[in-house]
């Protein structure tokens, strides 16, 4: 069985970190840059009007520049930020999985290809394990045994 290596978790680390430095680079020098993902893979809040939502193909270029540079962070492997949409420029907040960024492209060059994909959600983390990622949750249970 062969094992698809742009896959495993050691590579998906590997490309977390390699996108959020090279992000929070160019966020340092103030560069403008842009990212290339799936729509499927980006939300928007609020939700963009069909009319817009119809003129997306499958894969988008989104330009981060002016004042979505300025509102862009990334926070807990979520990247995000405020853009206008269409002729109205309808604002939204867009926010995308780190992993979902497939390309980061400076001017016309591609700084960083990602071939991995975003983790699948995961609904089966019960509410224990819900309540223990929150480090000062730990020090209300005491000695409790998982």
């Amino acid at each position: 069985m062969t094992i698809n290596l742009l896959q495993t978790p050691e590579y998906r680390d590997l490309m977390k970190d390699h996108i959020n430095k090279t992000i929070e680079y160019l966020f340092n020098k103030d560069q403008e840059f842009a990212v290339v993902c799936e729509v499927s893979d980006i939300s928007f809040y609020p939700e963009l009007p069909k009319s817009l939502q119809d003129k997306f193909k499958d894969t988008v270029l989104l330009m981060i520049a002016n004042y979505s540079l300025e509102s862009a962070i990334i926070e807990k492997n979520i990247f995000s930020f405020e853009a206008g949409f269409g002729e109205e420029n309808f604002g939204s907040t867009v926010s995308m999985p780190i992993l979902a960024i497939k390309q980061v492209l400076l001017g016309e060059h591609p700084i960083v290809l990602n071939f991995s994909k975003p983790e699948p959600i995961s609904g089966t983390q019960t509410s224990m394990e819900a309540l223990l990622n929150n480090p000062k949750n730990k020090k209300l249970l005491k000695k409790k045994k998982l």
